[in-house]
């Protein structure tokens, strides 16, 4: 399974990569500039962020990555980063998520740095590294640390609120920093593919109702997460649709979810299958033993998506162009056993 996810991740790159390798050709043909002229020649750039603007006088070579999806959506665009921040969830002993180490080693690149990013980012890394560029699209990064790393490199933070970048805007913000806009679009059509083609090959799953949630802080708990989430948007594209209850829900403040609480449980009535995600067995046992749990109506019929897989549940949770191939032949078959269970 895992050696068929990295093929299909690496060939979707690859699709894009000749894609645009055609394009190239035929503009040469016509003789128009080529994409590396084109690249060239739009510098510099100016990308406004809720945190301020980046000024990008020339195409980056040495970029950092922070936050979630950057580095995946860094490397699929053509840059190899020169440091990431560090995994320590989803990542594997060296803080790597597989399918960007599988992606980097495929082509005989060097793998990055890895930066720490909690319990605060460790600038000095970043510095040490000296980039041209910060990308930080999805992310936290608060003001004082892009004030901070904006002294010394031009940072691209979040356009609205932190961890709330769609992924479309992720990659188009990505591509006009680093210099290839012309590659946006072809890169999440490959994406849209692999999600189109998991829909196509499961129509069982059009029209389900789903709320994706967590309540496994502490007891009592109930987040509920909005549409925009990556993890949401990927279900959509599969053909679930978002539970009505859900769809109208606002983010509490300060966070990306709807901190709804267990007592309102019942709110959920209408999502035909729930999914969510734990850090342990033990976390598992402690937030399904509890009774409001235990009564949201798609949990008591087996209507249920676990995951207890942190690379999965991170490959579901950036939901790039290069970890959604990786993660797809393992996703589908926990969505439609759930899907199995949905009382008509």
């Amino acid at each position: 399974m895992r050696i068929a996810r990295r093929a299909a991740a690496v060939a979707s790159v690859a699709a894009v990569a000749l894609t645009l390798t055609a394009c190239a050709g035929a503009a040469e043909s016509a003789d128009e500039p080529t994409a590396s002229a084109s690249s060239d020649s739009i510098f510099p750039v100016s990308i406004d962020s809720t945190l301020g603007t980046a000024e990008i006088e020339k195409k980056p070579e040495r970029v950092v990555t922070l936050g979630w999806g950057a580095a995946d959506i860094a490397f699929s665009l053509g840059t190899v980063p020169v440091g990431i921040e560090e995994d320590t969830w989803g990542g594997d002993a060296d803080g790597y998520q597989p399918w960007f180490r599988d992606a980097v080693e495929d082509e005989g690149a060097e793998l990055p740095e890895t930066i720490a990013m909690y319990p605060e980012l460790d600038v000095d890394a970043i510095i040490a590294l000296e980039p041209d560029l910060v990308l930080a699209p999805q992310s936290g990064l608060e003001q004082d640390v892009f004030d901070q790393l904006s002294a010394f490199v031009p940072v691209v933070a979040y356009p609205g609120e932190p961890w709330q970048t769609s992924l479309e805007d992720q990659v188009n913000i990505a591509a006009e920093a680093l210099g290839v806009p012309e590659k946006a679009d072809p890169l999440l059509a490959e994406r849209q593919a692999a999600i189109d083609t998991a829909a196509e090959e499961n129509p069982e799953l059009s029209g389900l109702t789903f709320a994706y949630v967590y309540g496994g802080d502490q007891p009592g708990a109930l987040s509920v997460y909005l549409p925009g989430d990556p993890r949401v948007e990927l279900l959509t594209g599969l053909g679930l649709e978002l539970a009505p209850s859900v769809s109208t829900l606002s983010a509490s403040p300060g966070t990306f979810v709807s901190t709804l609480g267990l007592e309102n449980a019942d709110q959920l009535d209408d999502a035909e299958l729930l999914f969510t995600w734990f850090n342990s067995t033990d976390e598992q046992a402690a937030t399904e033993a509890q009774p409001l749990w235990a009564q949201i109506p798609a949990f008591a019929s087996g209507a249920y998506v676990p995951m207890l897989d942190p690379q999965l549940g991170m490959a579901v949770s950036v939901a790039t162009p290069l970890s959604v191939p990786w993660a797809i032949d393992e996703y589908v078959p926990l969505i439609t056993a759930g899907a199995a269970k949905v009382q008509g």
